[in-house]
């Protein structure tokens, strides 16, 4: 049976951690309002608005929700592990939840506490929120910056994570073989997109069974072409194409797919009908970057020894001035994350990392070309955990 979530015992696990480092820093309590740290913390994800929400872990007593009302029922279907759920009714509301969350954290004896946090404000702030900082709300209490206390626990993944990421690749291989198959001259992106995602979503769910439901994301797999098509696939963050999918167009594919909440990171460059000999050439070079960064993976490499890599063969090449963006970036919650494979990213590479690997050149008005795959760390260098075909005979679209 393939691992669909992070086990509860991990996750104690993880707020042990959190509650060593409140002692050693004298600290009485944590204070997240990112839902990303929230859920790796206690499994619990929600969508995020205006309305504010807060996940307190004390030094000691309950773990504690703070929130809309619209996710108190909703808190005990997610998880055991959020003790007490303290709500208000909505943003503004009669009474502001700011003014609520100030009394929430009295009641809890924090009123003159010293709190670690992710945000002094108390909110994330989103969607024209607006409402009087907690930290000046609370004026007794000592709110201290520990921002960087969960990202630093998620950079490298435990052997439960490394297990979700195996499988969602290998979901991932198999919604891009269905993107391929649906991708045809005369269809728009969109169509093959929505096809493909329907066809391999519906896959999962009838494999995996009934305990099967995406943690993080909204559909099980997200796939996409998202307007990178002809001339558009020139535009790396392109957000969607016009027109038709024509002959001798080049089309790029994307899929991630959320298992436990966790989503690995697959792309392949396709070609609609026979490549021109300029197609062929930056095709095949964008590959050999990609190789050379994965050579680059060795027992002492940092973060930047990656990006190097491609930046001396897309020079040797004489195609350095059609990068865009850096090697690569962490995967894992977010789609992206630490570690950056930058050129000014020193931080060496640590067994248990998961990356993209997604060297590429873009020429204006012509094309785009990019591979990504996603790359376990490891002590010996690194896995590829993607596997979908690289070749550009295997990628041309008859």
């Amino acid at each position: 049976m393939a691992k669909l979530s992070i086990s509860e015992k991990e996750h104690k696990s993880r707020i042990k951690h959190v509650r060593k480092v409140l002692a050693r820093r004298n600290l009485d309590a944590l204070y997240l309002t990112s839902g990303v740290s929230m859920f790796y913390l206690t499994g619990y994800s929600f969508i995020s608005t205006e309305r504010p929400a807060a996940l307190i872990i004390p030094l000691d007593g309950k773990i504690t929700f703070l929130g809309p009302l619209l996710e108190k029922d909703h808190v005990p279907i997610e998880t055991r592990l959020i003790e007490d759920v303290r709500t208000y009714v909505d943003y503004p509301g009669d009474k502001h939840p700011i003014e609520h969350f100030a009394s929430f954290l009295a009641d809890m004896g924090l009123a003159k506490g010293r709190i670690g946090t992710d945000n002094k404000a108390g909110a994330l702030g989103m969607f024209g929120y607006r409402g009087l900082s907690l930290s000046k709300k609370l004026a007794e209490a000592k709110f201290v910056e520990m921002s960087d206390l969960v990202p630093a626990m998620r950079l490298t993944k435990s052997a439960e994570e490394i297990e979700l990421m195996r499988e969602s690749c290998k979901w991932a291989n198999l919604a891009m073989k269905l993107l391929q198959e649906h991708l045809a001259e005369g269809m728009w992106d969109v169509e093959v997109e929505l096809a493909a995602s329907l066809e391999a979503s519906a896959a999962m769910k009838k494999t995996l069974g009934a305990d099967y439901v995406p943690k993080r994301s909204i559909l099980p797999v997200n796939l996409c072409i998202r307007g990178q098509v002809g001339e558009m696939s020139a535009i790396p963050h392109a957000m969607a194409s016009k027109r038709m999918i024509r002959k001798g167009d080049v089309v790029i594919g994307e899929v991630g797919v959320d298992i436990g909440g966790y989503t690995c990171e697959l792309e392949r460059t396709f070609i609609v009908g026979n490549p021109s000999p300029k197609q062929e050439r930056y095709f095949n070079v964008a590959v050999k970057a990609q190789e050379a960064a994965f050579k680059a993976f060795t027992p002492e490499a940092k973060c930047s020894d990656i990006d190097k890599a491609t930046i001396v063969l897309f020079k040797k090449a004489g195609l350095s001035h059609l990068v865009k963006h850096h090697t690569g970036h962490g995967l894992g919650l977010e789609g992206h994350e630490p570690p950056w494979l930058d050129i000014g990213n020193n931080q060496p590479l640590k067994e248990g990392m998961i990356v993209s690997c997604e060297p590429g050149i873009y020429e204006t008005s012509f094309a785009g070309f990019r591979h990504s795959d996603t790359v376990l760390v490891t002590k010996k260098g690194a896995e590829i955990m993607t596997y979908y075909p690289r070749a550009l005979e295997d990628l041309i679209v008859k």
